[in-house]
């Protein structure tokens, strides 16, 4: 393209592209133009990141054999602190710059004593901006460095310092305080959580035996001291303290060489949710990586190896346990120290060393296998925990197949329904893609074929952008809902919006042309009763359109059922594509046709509603970070760096009619 193509604005920019256009930021810049690169994000997990490096520098001195305390205190005044009493940061000038190596470390990127290799050996801080990045984003911050008899202060503004390096004085303590505030134009918010931080450092004092920490958090005058022993162990006994245990004493293997050592503890309870805590050189990796892939692995050979070799599988059906039966119930903790750790980033989430995934199989399967064949009872309990997973998983499938041929009468709760969807709708359009998404109300509407004056009803109309999506395609369109908040919402779309339920849908027989609904079916017990009362409202010959998210394979099902269970407490089942046209054909309706329609779904913002607890928000991420490999390989996701997902969800959009 030629310069005399171009708009003025655009010749104005191309014409300055040279070497003056290259902006190279110095010092702290980069840290505070684009902090979510270094931190994660700038919410509350950003601002509690800055702690958590700090208390990983503590740790550090701590493995190294020089720290034997850690305390962090939550000031009135919004600051936070955290000391140790290890060796002290340098303050001798450092040799390439003449400056306080105290300094260097606070206002340089990628400047530690870690790098060496013989300060640190099995070290957290891999990258060498936590101090320098908690400076960078601190509104002010104050180091005190007691080292060789002498107290060291200095102070900083916003990363630069306001004054040298001074002597404070003789003293016989050693160790580092760093107290900071963090900046609030930086952060969302500034506001610590000590029941954040408090779990942190219960983690720290678990894997780290005699290591003592205290919490004072100055606001509400309370101190809580954290010292225990007996490491995963204990943790994991903490952590199923009050669940029922399938066996009564946990799996532990043990592990150590030259560059690695890792402990793991695992026991299975009769809980629901799967919770694998883990943890590089004492740092959580919240979305697991090599280390928990090869556990997880182990389990699931050993198990099924040893279910094979005693003859617990039903051969007549071709059974078989899967990893997500096996992880179901399990509570484990697994504290990895190596050196030379990969991470995916600086908030080291995901550990990406496959070399050690292959260890930790290796191992935990013979130590494993160990446990199984040497009590017969631990490995038939374990068998037949995951064996019930199994088949209650199995069980779910068929669930709507039984129902229809259940006729008790039904004991639904309305008014659960009714303050859910009430609480539902007050963020309805925020909550997720598919409720406004163009393209997947085009798929509905074009499979509609009623005359232009046809009577529509939009059952459990929600917001109204289903039947909405009729307008040019009907004469008139009636929506019906449980919530006088939905019934408001839809009437900004629809001609007329009543009040009522599904199951019993208050309209004479042969009421109307066209019924429309989407992903409703599945959060209702005995689903087959609302079909059964469209198709009573339906003429002869009308046609119904319906919309459902569904599987991709067997293998995803039942996960996919943890992650909207979380999501949607009312949940009742997940079908499956065969399941729901079953559905769909029993109740009489025929010329079945079906469009799929795939759609990418920002699963944090999905989940970012009333409807769901921040406890529910967690495990359901935690359910996309450690999803077995058989849900991988049939069903896509998306992991971002930051550790943000996108989820693929599949739609089968259906045009069904009733018989003349």
């Amino acid at each position: 393209m030629t310069d005399d193509l171009l708009t003025p604005v655009a010749q104005a920019a191309h014409t300055r592209y040279d070497a003056s256009a290259i902006v190279v930021f110095s010092g702290l810049q980069a840290v505070r133009r684009n902090p979510s690169m270094y931190i994660g994000s700038t919410d509350s997990d950003g601002l509690h990141h800055l702690v958590h490096e700090l208390l990983d520098n503590a740790v550090d001195e701590y493995e190294a054999g020089y720290c034997r305390t850690l305390s962090v205190t939550l000031g009135a005044d919004g600051s936070c602190a955290v000391e140790d009493d290890g060796r002290g940061i340098p303050v001798d000038p450092h040799p390439g710059t003449g400056r306080p190596a105290c300094e260097v470390v606070l206002t340089t990127l990628h400047a530690g004593g870690k790098f060496g290799g013989g300060s640190y050996v099995r070290s957290a801080g891999l990258h060498g901006v936590g101090l320098s990045c908690v400076n960078a984003l601190a509104q002010s911050l104050r180091v005190d460095i007691r080292r060789d008899g002498v107290h060291h202060v200095q102070e900083y503004v916003r990363g630069e310092p306001s004054a040298d390096l001074a002597d404070a004085g003789a003293t016989d303590r050693r160790g580092t305080t760093v107290t900071f505030r963090p900046d609030p134009e930086i952060f969302d918010t500034c506001e610590f959580s000590a029941r954040i931080i408090g779990e942190r450092l219960q983690e720290i004092a678990f894997l780290h035996s005699g290591l003592t920490i205290r919490l004072v958090d100055e606001r509400s005058g309370t101190v809580t001291e954290y010292r225990f022993d007996g490491g995963v162990r204990a943790f994991l006994d903490h952590l199923n303290a009050d669940a029922a245990l399938v066996h009564p004493e946990p799996v532990v293997v043990s592990h150590a060489d030259d560059t690695l050592s890792f402990d793991l503890a695992f026991q299975w309870t009769e809980g629901y949710t799967e919770s694998l805590r883990s943890f590089v050189n004492g740092v959580r990796t919240d979305q697991g990586g090599a280390h928990v892939d090869g556990i997880r692995a182990a389990l699931a050979a050993v198990i099924n190896r040893y279910a094979a070799a005693h003859g617990l599988l039903d051969a007549r059906t071709g059974e078989r346990i899967t990893t997500v039966d096996i992880l179901e119930g399990l509570t484990a903790v697994v504290s990895l120290r190596m050196v030379g750790p990969k991470f995916d980033g600086q908030t080291k989430k995901r550990l990406r060393n496959p070399e050690v995934g292959h260890l930790l199989q290796s191992v935990v399967d013979t130590g494993f296998t160990r446990c199984m064949d040497a009590d017969e009872r631990l490995g038939h309990r374990v068998v037949a925990r995951a064996l019930d997973a199994t088949r209650a998983r199995l069980a779910a499938r068929l669930a709507s197949r039984t129902a229809r041929h259940q006729r008790r009468e039904l004991d639904i709760d309305y008014g659960v329904y009714q303050r859910q969807f009430g609480i539902r709708s007050k963020d309805w359009h925020d909550s997720c893609a598919w409720l406004t998404d163009e393209e997947l109300l085009a798929r509905h509407a074009e499979l509609c074929d009623v005359p232009p004056d046809a009577r529509m009803l939009d059952v459990c109309c929600g917001s109204g952008v289903v039947g909405g999506s009729f307008k040019g395609r009907v004469g008139e369109m009636i929506g019906l809902d449980l919530t006088p908040e939905m019934v408001a919402l839809a009437s900004t779309r629809l001609d007329r919006v009543d009040q009522g339920t599904v199951y019993d849908l208050p309209y004479p027989d042969a009421s109307f042309d066209l019924v429309v609904t989407r992903e409703v079916l599945h959060l209702l017990p005995q689903p087959e009763r609302p079909v059964s009362e469209i198709f009573r409202v339906l003429r002869p010959g009308g046609q119904f359109i319906v919309g459902q998210i569904v599987p991709f394979a067997d293998e995803d099902a039942f996960w996919m059922y943890r992650v909207f269970k979380k999501k949607q407490p009312l949940l009742y089942q997940m079908f499956r594509e065969p399941e729901f046209r079953s559905l769909l054909v029993d109740a009489g309706f025929v010329d079945v046709r079906m469009t799929e329609y795939l759609l990418w779904e920002s699963i944090d913002q999905w989940i970012d509603t009333h409807e769901t607890t921040p406890a529910h928000r967690r495990e359901i991420q935690r359910l996309y970070y450690e999803a077995p490999r058989e849900v991988r390989e049939v069903h896509p996701f998306e992991i971002q760096s930051d550790g943000s997902i996108r989820d693929q969800w599949r739609w089968c959009v259906y045009s069904l009619r009733k018989p003349r």
